[in-house]
């Protein structure tokens, strides 16, 4: 039986995007199985007290130039979101709805590659409607999704649950019960897996 990899993470997180660049990779070598767990990173913020990297201004600075480095070494494309921090209620809430349906996975990678290779807004609901609609996704259908008040409540639960397992930002990873925080943490993440 595969060990399940589980990813906690919210489309505002660069760290969370670079992450999921090299997801597919570490699962077909593994061997895992991959399972999002959407959550809203804003929540687990406030429940935790963790501020986020750039109120601190050096480490802001150092944080974009960094992010940089780790994209050149995955070769992936990167352009940081002058929209930043966004708002992903919506985008959380939708991911709730989608998943374990086919269009998933179409669904996140048209909004991580949004935010982190094209610079949009994914917290704009137009903006959004327009990515979901050069996805060939159903963005009406979609939207609706994010007003769902199962998936709202669905969302609050997975933010919950983070924060109760030790989460505090994104992305974080579980393999069983050992916890890994970080995009530069996937070595300690594929060794757990593999394990």
């Amino acid at each position: 039986m595969p060990k399940k990899l589980e990813f906690f993470y919210d489309f505002t997180s660069p760290t969370a995007y670079l992450a999921w660049t090299q997801l597919p990779a570490i699962v077909k070598r593994t061997g895992a199985e991959l399972v999002y767990r959407p959550m809203f990173l804003g929540g687990v913020m406030q429940t935790t007290g963790n501020r986020p990297p750039g109120t601190v201004e050096a480490k802001g600075r150092w944080m974009k130039a960094d992010l940089g480095r780790f994209a050149r070494r995955y070769g992936v494309p990167y352009a940081m979101n002058p929209h930043f921090p966004m708002m992903t209620l919506t985008v959380q809430r939708a991911a709730v709805g989608l998943l374990g349906k086919p269009e998933f996975e179409r669904y996140v990678a048209a909004v991580f590659n949004a935010a982190w290779r094209d610079a949009k807004n994914i917290a704009d609901k137009a903006v959004l409607a327009d990515v979901l609609t050069a996805a060939g996704l159903d963005a009406a259908g979609i939207l609706a999704l994010a007003d769902d008040p199962a998936n709202k409540e669905t969302l609050k639960a997975n933010t919950d649950e983070a924060c109760a397992r030790g989460v505090f930002g994104a992305p974080t990873f579980f393999v069983g019960d050992e916890m890994h925080f970080g995009q530069d943490r996937l070595d300690f993440v594929e060794e757990a897996l593999a394990a």
